[in-house]
């Protein structure tokens, strides 16, 4: 197989305390973000070819965040250079991306400025056999919406496999149009699908069965992953892969699973509790990243599951966007929580 190339927004989360001691200490931790470019460092580290294309402005930031992700074996040729910003947000250290607490500062960033016909198609795909993006992408405006699609087309005439995470941000649909006035569109091109079955509903316009998730059981909501899955499949007829991620908060903690739906088969995965977390941003790149691992070294659908979900898990505990945890921790991991 050739490169995986991911596109998306290059962030810097800026990451102060909720009490205000960064005021007091004048040190505020910075970590580099961004779902897709989470997606490709992780596949670096994971020994599997990865590329990134961003916009960026040409300055000497832009000039250390590359070396960042060149040292990390991520290739960068193909990023573009144009703007004067990068984007950044603001999120306290523990919380969620969901969560209101998060601030974005992503207006008129060089990403969010990119418009059809900026990026050479022909340059990025060269050697590519996989593209992933994220729904964050087409939430910036709608020129970023029609520059996803202009790719999408462009590695569909190449015969390359396209995945797609359903990241719901709504901070960042504020230009006019729900996503699923968007999504459907763009997710028609795509091979394989991730999210939730809430993501599901709220980007693709696939129905919730009140029912199945009003008690939260997870035999229930197993159940609705089924459904869901089965209906992505049907709506969108590219799609052969449907992923579902299952994660909650409550009184002991953490609990996580996950679901892969593949050859009119839902694969499950082990079930993961733990009472206390370090960070939650980037985890569901992880198990994307740990899905394209496992198909990229043709695993089994269950040991591709099991790769992603562990992976994802592991993130967890990892105090930045991106995980640095390598394919033997992974696999330690898959080990010593078996049934």
């Amino acid at each position: 197989m050739g490169k995986v190339l991911s596109f998306g927004e290059l962030l810097l989360r800026i990451c102060p305390d909720e009490g205000g001691q960064w005021l007091q200490e004048n040190n505020l931790p910075f970590y580099v973000g961004g779902a897709e470019a989470n997606v490709a460092t992780a596949l670096a580290l994971w020994n599997v070819p990865s590329a990134y294309i961003t916009a960026l402005p040409d300055n000497f930031i832009s000039e250390q965040l590359v070396g960042y992700l060149k040292g990390r074996k991520v290739e960068t040729d193909a990023i573009v250079y144009q703007g004067d910003r990068v984007g950044l947000y603001y999120l306290p250290k523990g919380k969620d991306l969901k969560n209101t607490g998060v601030i974005y500062d992503r207006a008129g960033s060089a990403y969010a400025d990119l418009k059809p016909g900026t990026i050479d198609w022909n340059k990025a795909f060269e050697g590519v056999s996989w593209f992933h993006f994220s729904a964050i992408c087409p939430a910036i405006n709608q020129n970023v919406a029609d520059v996803c699609e202009e790719a999408l087309k462009a590695a569909k005439e190449r015969n390359i496999f396209i995945s797609l995470d359903l990241n719901y941000r709504a901070k960042l649909w504020k230009y006019g149009k729900d996503p699923v006035e968007v999504m459907p569109a763009l997710a028609n091109y795509c091979d394989l699908i991730m999210g939730n079955i809430w993501a599901a509903n709220k980007m693709l316009g696939i129905k919730l069965n009140e029912e199945l998730i009003a008690d939260g059981e997870k035999e229930s909501l197993l159940q609705h992953a089924q459904l869901t899955s089965e209906e992505i499949t049907k709506k969108f007829p590219n799609c052969s892969i449907v992923a579902n991620t299952f994660r909650f908060d409550h009184k002991e903690g953490i609990r996580y699973y996950t679901t892969l739906y593949k050859d009119s088969e839902l694969t499950v995965s082990q079930e993961y509790v733990a009472e206390k977390i370090l960070d939650k941003v980037g985890s569901g790149d992880c198990f994307m990243a740990g899905l394209i691992y496992g198909f990229h070294n043709k695993l089994s659908p269950s040991d591709t599951l099991a790769f992603a979900t562990a992976a994802a898990f592991k993130k967890l505990f990892i105090p930045s966007d991106a995980t640095s945890t390598t394919v033997a921790e992974v696999q330690e991991t898959i080990s010593n929580y078996a049934n």
